[in-house]
């Protein structure tokens, strides 16, 4: 038996939790359903991973650049807590619980796969890293309430393959606002945040235009470029954060914010550089990660009318947050800005109002989780709202990712002492409700639980054959006041075709053959 359990823990830590393995695979699969060659089946696969392991590299790029400006926010508003971090807590509960994970993940992919085959949520979720994730979580959180081994695999594998298949079918309408059509989902646990910035965008932005059509003047007309108005914007907030950490805790201190990306200052001119060095590799990793999101589409997408048609008839892949970032590059910035203000305001809440009155911990703003899912906010609230939508819908996705992990610590025992916790709105909401149902204790908990997850199903279920089959488009009110010609616009940008002057052929070349 031992065997079996190296087997099942290799084949989730090295494979399943590894969304470039996983992405690989499921290309090859789609490939194969469809009789390509072996040569197009290997080429896709390996270009499918490669786009992935490009989307890593840039989160990579994106999380280095922003530790050092993670320092100075803190350094500068002096404020201690705990910082919501998926990576950090998975760590430290896979010393204690690494294969009840292992056997939950695997449960629970088994579980999504077989409703999506056999209920109208055709969605199969590909983003590895976060299934590990949630899978971890209902870990922690079911052995938090004291029970068996058995019942935490088994409860926690049937409710991992509810949330994989139905938090896809709840942002859906969204997604295909986003998107244009109906060829991909969303698979990340940052959905709540996602919703409500559609609907927020949808309450606000009626006749507020997108932002992606924001006229600049003409000296400034190189912002357009989303890579340039990326790292120039990041380059002014380094700046700006770097003098005021210099100005408050002096140079001693201050020199030491680069020590582990470009080495410790040595002087303040250096400090200022290394300053401007950091936002523009923020720029480089917004651009490498676009370009990882098109390269995986490009691949995977065509192959996965195969699994659609062979394995699961009319799935959809659900795929990570960056999935959606080149449908409104200008707004993943913006929601970037406003995600991190909604997080300083509901740490001051949190300071001055619900520590005091309820306990709760601390939520610091990662700059991270902001970035991805704020960014992500931002788009689904621009494609509901425009500018507005995008402001407002990622600010509120701010608030919700503080305050929701600071629910959430309450029911993770032991790994509520930690300097850090679960991030993403998901993980809070979904987790805090689990853990609060399971202390009901014994057998009486676990039926509590299991009717949760039944009632997420059903109403994933409901929104799918009732909203998301019925076509309904969440801006189709903001289409009718907009301006006929921005209402007619394409979904992304660059997938119009440029209008170019037809140029006449020289005299003597070949007639062209006809369409």
């Amino acid at each position: 038996m031992g065997w079996f359990v190296t087997l099942a823990t290799f084949l989730v830590n090295e494979i399943l939790s590894e969304p470039a393995y996983l992405i690989g695979i499921i290309t090859a699969v789609g490939l194969l359903a469809m009789k390509k060659s072996t040569g197009q089946i290997v080429g896709g696969a390996i270009k499918a991973t490669l786009g992935f392991l490009l989307i890593g590299a840039g989160a990579g790029l994106v999380t280095d650049s922003l530790a050092p400006l993670g320092k100075m926010i803190q350094g500068v508003t002096g404020a201690h807590g705990v910082i919501p971090t998926n990576e950090a807590i998975v760590g430290i509960a896979q010393d204690q619980f690494g294969s009840r994970v292992a056997w939950l993940m695997i449960l629970g992919f088994v579980v999504s796969l077989l409703l999506a085959r056999f209920t109208p949520l055709r969605y199969v979720f590909l983003t590895g890293h976060h299934m590990l994730f949630m899978a971890t979580l209902l870990t922690v959180v079911l052995a938090n309430v004291e029970h068996s081994t058995v019942a935490v695999v088994a409860v926690g594998g049937v409710l991992l393959g509810v949330m994989l298949v139905a938090m896809p079918a709840f942002a859906h309408p969204w997604t295909k606002r986003v998107t244009g059509n109906n060829t991909v989902a969303i698979g990340h646990f940052g959905t709540a945040g996602y919703i409500v910035a559609g609907a927020a965008g949808k309450v606000v932005g009626k006749r507020s235009r997108s932002t992606e059509e924001m006229k600049l003047p003409e000296g400034l007309r190189f912002l357009r470029d989303s890579m340039v108005a990326t790292a120039l914007s990041m380059l002014v907030i380094y700046l700006v954060m770097a003098v005021l950490y210099l100005v408050k805790a002096g140079e001693k201190t201050a020199f030491k914010a680069f020590a582990a990306t470009g080495g410790m200052a040595t002087d303040t001119g250096n400090y200022l550089m290394q300053s401007v060095m950091q936002g523009l590799q923020f720029g480089i990793a917004v651009a490498v990660i676009l370009f990882g999101v098109r390269t995986i589409l490009g691949e995977l997408v065509p192959a996965f009318q195969g699994i659609a048609a062979k394995v699961v008839p009319g799935a959809l892949p659900a795929l990570d947050a960056p999935i959606v970032f080149p449908y409104a590059q200008n707004a993943v910035l913006i929601g970037f800005i406003s995600s991190f203000t909604g997080g300083l305001v509901g740490l001051a809440l949190l300071t001055w109002v619900f520590n005091p009155a309820f306990g709760l911990a601390l939520v610091l703003p990662g700059l991270v989780p902001h970035f991805f899912t704020g960014g992500a906010a931002g788009v689904y609230g621009n494609s509901t709202g425009g500018r507005r939508g995008a402001v407002v819908g990622a600010f509120l996705n701010g608030v919700l990712i503080t305050f929701l992990p600071a629910l959430l610590l309450k029911v993770l025992g032991a790994f509520g002492g930690q300097n850090t916790t679960f991030g993403d709105a998901d993980f809070g909401w979904f987790g805090a409700l689990i853990g609060n149902a399971g202390k009901a204790g014994g057998a009486a908990g676990l039926v509590v639980i299991l009717l949760i997850g039944l009632a997420v199903l059903g109403a994933a279920i409901l929104v799918q054959k009732r909203v998301v089959e019925t076509g309904w488009d969440p801006g189709a009110a903001r289409d009718a006041l907009m301006p006929r010609d921005v209402a007619a616009a394409p979904a992304v940008a660059d997938a119009a075709p440029a209008a170019y002057a037809k140029i006449q052929p020289p005299e003597g070349a070949p007639v062209p053959p006809p369409r």
